[in-house]
């Protein structure tokens, strides 16, 4: 048991192997459709598996099994909440991503309303992807530096300073595939990757399993809980309670209806698919695999509860719930086995970040530089520049994957998807007043917009409404807003 000379060499080995299948995979680019869009030419079942790794691979891992340790299952009811968002999505918006040679989500909103809204949108999704991201990233860090932090070399080094070197490890072999590969290398290594964390996850719960104590799977009946009416609760306490069942289907569908419906990093992926019936394949199927997923990871953490005896965090010296299934990894797993399964955990995270990297630059070249700077610039130019701008997005995801490090104490998936809620809301609120209201306008959409993120921020910072709320009233303040609008905005006839 540990981490010997030979996980080291695994989880090496496999780090400059995923760079080298990243490059390989990506092919020769000569444009920013090849750069971006990978040619419309990726099979739906790989994408399908891309958006499953982007998704959950880092905060799947690492804050899923600390958020089942520390709680019960709740949290699995938003993820049938995640399938009914992606079942509504396939039938409003990717029809409306189908009719247009688009690169962006946000040209969507462009083509509707006007350039105005498309730079609004993009922006705030680059601003929130940035922060959502930045924890993203943070998380990924954490398997590395419990390692290093066994390493000889590291041994009278802060926990923050250990935190910032595998921050930029990590992010540093990210950009060289990313870079020279495009999106081609971003979803053939997450496809890979699924596959490899994903079986590295079962084999981490069967190990589990068979080392439990002499009692067996002695599991509390309050650890079990999976679905939560909150009947019991106030009305107060209602809405701050963030895993009750309405609030997790509704919250979940809302969510999954913005991350996979209105943010870049995920409509990229679809928008590589040839045809529109493969991009429905690929995003129902992917709500399909999540709730496996998330089943797996929270039942790994309840099995980490019998196996430390509900030993707290304090007590097994570490700073957060995220760290609980680093630390068995390192410290139960067999030797070789521990290796790969953070290797894996690692490649897979490394291809979130890349996506997130690919996917600003992506909106940085076509949704600003494009139509204002470089109507005239030619192929070999813009691809230049959108390498350019990953480098950029990946030193400012370095940034504030650093800031976090000593600035938050929540869970690192629920800080990462109340960042994203924030915003979340009033992006879907436009997109469906561009889809399903015909007579809202730009000035419309902005209004409600703005209302939208207004209502959003004094939520987020004034009050203690769950983050499973937050998406939901956002996506409802900017449909009335929007519509109430046009009553005193009519042209006159």
């Amino acid at each position: 048991m540990g981490f010997t000379t030979v996980d080291y060499v695994i989880v090496i080995a496999y780090l400059i192997g995923v760079a080298i299948l990243g490059v390989v995979s990506g092919g020769k680019q000569t444009s920013t459709r090849d750069y971006f869009l990978g040619r419309k030419d990726i099979p739906w079942w790989a994408v399908c598996f891309a958006i499953v790794a982007t998704e959950t691979s880092t905060l799947t891992f690492i804050s899923i099994p600390g958020l089942a340790y520390a709680t019960n299952l709740n949290f699995l009811q938003v993820t049938f909440g995640y399938l009914l968002g992606r079942i509504v999505i396939s039938a409003i918006l990717l029809p409306a991503y189908a009719k247009g040679e688009l690169t962006t989500a946000y040209q969507l909103l462009g083509q509707r309303f006007g350039p105005s809204m498309r730079n609004i949108t993009s922006v705030t999704f680059m601003f929130t992807r940035v922060l959502a991201d930045g924890v993203r990233l943070f998380a990924t860090a954490i398997p590395l530096a419990i390692l290093l932090k066994g390493w000889h070399t590291f041994t009278d080094v802060s926990n923050e300073h250990v935190y910032i070197v595998s921050i930029i490890v990590l992010a540093v072999i990210t950009l060289i595939y990313t870079y020279i590969g495009g999106v081609r290398a971003v979803i053939w290594t997450d496809v890979v990757q699924m596959f490899i964390y994903l079986g590295g996850a079962v084999g981490a719960f069967i190990v589990i399993l068979n080392g439990l104590p002499s009692g067996g799977l002695n599991i509390p009946a309050a650890k079990l809980a999976t679905f939560n009416l909150g009947f019991d609760l106030s009305l107060g306490d209602y809405f701050r309670a963030p895993y009750t069942l309405f609030a997790s289907l509704v919250g979940g569908a809302f969510l999954s209806m913005a991350s996979h419906g209105t943010d870049q990093i995920i409509v990229q992926r679809l928008l590589t698919v040839r045809t529109l019936a493969g991009s429905r394949r690929a995003l129902i199927g992917s709500g399909l695999m999540v709730i496996v997923q998330f089943a797996l990871f929270l039942l790994v953490g309840l099995l980490l509860y019998v196996f430390y005896n509900g030993t707290s965090l304090t007590n097994l010296g570490l700073m957060k719930a995220d760290e609980i299934f680093p630390k068995f990894i390192i410290e139960s797993m067999p030797s070789g086995l521990s290796g790969i399964i953070i290797a894996g955990l690692l490649a897979a995270a490394m291809s979130t970040l890349s996506g997130s990297v690919n996917s600003l630059s992506a909106a940085t070249i076509n949704d600003i530089y494009k139509p204002y700077f470089g109507k005239l610039s030619s192929d070999s130019r813009d691809l230049f520049l959108s390498r350019m701008a990953s480098i950029l997005w990946c030193s400012l995801l370095v940034s504030v994957a650093i800031f976090f490090i000593t600035n938050t104490s929540t869970a690192l998936v629920e800080l990462a998807l109340s960042i994203a809620s924030v915003t979340y809301g009033a992006l879907l609120g436009t997109f469906l007043l561009g889809v399903l209201f015909n007579h809202v306008r730009q000035r419309d959409a902005i209004a409600g917009f703005i209302a939208g993120i207004i209502v959003m921020v004094i939520i987020f910072t004034q009050t203690k409404i769950a983050w499973t709320w937050f998406t939901p009233i956002g996506t409802g303040t900017t449909l009335i807003v929007g519509n109430i609008s046009t009553l005193f905005t009519k042209e006159k006839s």
